[in-house]
């Protein structure tokens, strides 16, 4: 559901002052692009140059955020939504990453003592369903792999389970558009990157209007479509873009999304600059 602080307010007119974006597929570069690469030099010039904040709005769990900044060498964030909104950290002044615990605490008051290993048990009976790596689950994300043809089929069956034990989870799915994998992600009800980035900025006071979000697959969809001017790469999936353009259509947001012509990094740079107009 889109923020209703944003829905009616026209925001196209102000100068964006955070990047929120997606990391794979998204925000790193491609393998082997080398439009990328350059533009990824480019992008951490211009949020220097501008004093853009930057935030990771992000599936990874944050040991494998860590990794991907170091890898790619990319600009640090100020702040780290990862486990698809489930985690919230922090970057202090002496440059190291904390957990908010208040945002943990706000969480746990959601699942009213419904554990994911709850959810586990009761979802043993399915089959084809296969448990994601232990660092890939989290205290309020409970991960699995299906097989992408089939994957329609499992969130079926695990949403009659979560019918049937009122359990206080919703099933995001998505392929992951390297290998192919159908990912099947549960998380507190109403959970995901939107209401993560939602809660961030109520929390710590920042203009929601002032937000550019990025991203290319099915989790970034709530936060395509919440009201903040967004950038889809041009790498994105087919049927993410036609969810989201027909979801800017509905609420009338003429100027709220733009379809980069570029792919990952290259497109979150010719997005931005649209936005901000340079």
């Amino acid at each position: 559901m889109a923020n209703e602080v944003l829905r009616n307010l026209k925001i196209e007119s102000l100068q964006p002052s955070i990047l929120a974006t997606d990391l794979d597929g998204t925000f790193i570069p491609l393998k082997d692009n080398d439009a990328n690469q350059r533009d990824l030099r480019c992008l951490a010039s211009e949020l220097q140059d501008r004093d853009l904040d930057l935030i990771f709005v992000t599936g990874r769990h944050f040991t494998s955020v860590q990794a991907a900044i170091a890898d790619h060498r990319l600009p640090l964030p100020g702040w780290i939504i990862c486990d698809v909104g489930t985690s919230l950290f922090a970057r202090s002044a002496a440059g190291e990453y904390e957990s908010v615990a208040s945002y943990a605490q706000h969480l746990e008051s959601r699942i009213a003592g419904h554990t994911v290993d709850d959810l586990r048990q009761q979802l043993q009976a399915i089959t084809g369903l296969r448990l994601q790596e232990p660092e890939k689950q989290g205290p309020f994300k409970l991960s699995y792999y299906a097989d992408a043809e089939a994957l329609s089929k499992r969130v079926d069956q695990i949403q009659a389970v979560l019918d049937a034990e009122a359990a206080p989870y919703t099933v995001i799915a998505s392929v992951d558009p390297f290998n192919q994998d159908g990912l099947i992600d549960l998380l507190p009800t109403g959970v995901s990157k939107a209401f993560a980035l939602r809660w961030w900025t109520e929390q710590y006071e920042y203009d929601q209007r002032s937000i550019v979000f990025a991203g290319d697959s099915g989790n970034d969809l709530a936060a395509l479509t919440a009201g903040y001017r967004s950038i889809l790469v041009a790498n994105a999936l087919q049927n993410v873009v036609q969810q989201a353009v027909a979801a800017h259509r509905q609420q009338g947001w003429p100027d709220r999304l733009f379809l980069a012509t570029q792919t990952a990094t290259s497109g979150v740079l010719e997005g931005l600059r649209h936005f901000g107009k340079w």
